[in-house]
């Protein structure tokens, strides 16, 4: 029995694509376990791997991630500095076989080298490819970005590596990557190194259960995700835009807003706090998101089109990223009315060519193995 250990950050959108990997390796007779904050261990030990709690120094539960990109980047490298002798200590005595971690698990492949085991990086969003450096350049020319850069090297320095930081941070050794090849930009680019897997979807009982309205109403979903939910006025513009209308409305609003706020709640409108979005988009008709990554690949796996309302850089990307393939709409915040909710949706949901696209979506997703092929990337690390 060989033991895999995965290392991750505390954010919903990089353990959940995880999760159905660790059910397919155990199932397949090797021991898992996941390194993860406490509020964690339960989808953890769901998938049936054992939890190595640590304390976290990143923002979990009500807390924000910062917007920019350093500030972020400094979030990762206070925890890879606090974390790396609390997992060291903690594997000490069950080092693993191979180790696979997400892109801001920074102290994975230091252990990994001192363990003498491969590192496989699990990415649940784009990767490099040929043009990468240049494309990036005027962000990470920024004085505040140097000033990160500067910071990891001197770290990584300190742990004795060798590497730079920007290939220590952008560039692993080998790869899977929870994305089609054909979201990616520049996908026809990238390193071999690089296996496009596609979402790896999995059991989420654990989440809950959510039915389909018994009238046949067409499903809308409205999600913001779960940290950047602080969003009341955008959510009264999708009670008046879809209140009382032909849609059967599920929203949800997080932890921030107080609901009674939004005013009257139209009878055709779910309004929760939390809810299972993987089983609700296997219904859904449109669904209205931040476009993280997690449900923008949950949407196109399901097949369903999208209107993004990003916050951050990334969710951005992806929300234009729908557009340029033609399955999504963009519409930034400052732009979000009642009307221009209603458009999008109206567009994407009456639309054949849209939904042909999104079917030859699907089909590559499903040609590319998901689960299986991850765990089989994995598996090619112990040997």
């Amino acid at each position: 029995m060989s033991h895999i250990a995965f290392l991750n950050i505390p954010g919903h959108g990089h353990i959940n694509p995880t999760l159905p990997v660790v059910t397919e390796l155990v199932a397949r007779g090797h021991r898992v376990t996941y390194a993860v904050p406490a509020g964690f261990t339960g989808p953890v030990e769901h998938a049936g791997a054992v939890p190595v709690v640590y304390p976290t120094t990143l923002p979990v539960a009500d807390q924000e991630w910062p917007t920019e990109t350093a500030p972020a980047m400094k979030l990762f490298l206070d925890e890879a500095v606090a974390l790396l002798p609390v997992l060291e200590a903690a594997y000490a005595d069950d080092r693993p076989d191979v180790v696979v971690y997400d892109i801001g698990a920074w102290t994975a492949r230091i252990l990994a080298a001192r363990w003498g085991v491969r590192a496989i990086q699990f990415s649940p969003t784009f990767v490099a490819y040929e043009g990468w450096e240049e494309d990036m350049g005027a962000i990470n020319d920024t004085p505040e970005m140097k000033a990160v850069y500067a910071e990891i090297g001197a770290w990584l320095r300190s742990e004795g590596v060798t590497v730079d930081a920007p290939t220590f941070v952008g560039h692993p050794d080998r790869a899977v990557v929870s994305i089609p090849r054909s979201f990616q930009y520049g996908g026809d680019t990238v390193a071999d190194k690089y296996t496009f897997v596609g979402p790896c979807i999995g059991d989420r009982s654990f989440q809950g259960s959510w039915h389909a309205p018994a009238d046949g109403r067409p499903v809308l979903l409205v999600s913001l995700g779960s940290a950047y939910t602080n969003e009341p006025s955008f959510y009264r513009a999708c009670l008046e835009a879809f209140g009382d209308s032909d849609w059967h409305v599920v929203m949800n609003i997080g932890k921030h807003v107080d609901r009674a706020a939004l005013g009257p709640i139209p009878a055709n409108f779910e309004v929760h706090r939390w809810l299972p979005q993987l089983e609700i988009l296997s219904h859904a008709k449109v669904f209205i998101t931040h476009c993280g990554m997690g449900g923008t690949m949950e949407g196109l796996y399901h097949g369903v089109p999208m209107v993004g309302v990003p916050t951050l850089g990334e969710q951005a990307m992806n929300a234009m990223r729908l557009v340029e393939l033609g399955v999504g709409r963009y519409l930034p915040h400052k732009q979000v009315t009642a009307e221009a909710l209603r458009e999008a949706v109206r567009e994407l949901a009456g639309d054949r060519d849209v939904a042909d696209r999104l079917a030859a979506i699907r089909s590559e997703i499903r040609a590319a193995g998901g689960t299986a092929a991850a765990a089989d990337v994995v598996e090619e690390g112990l040997r």
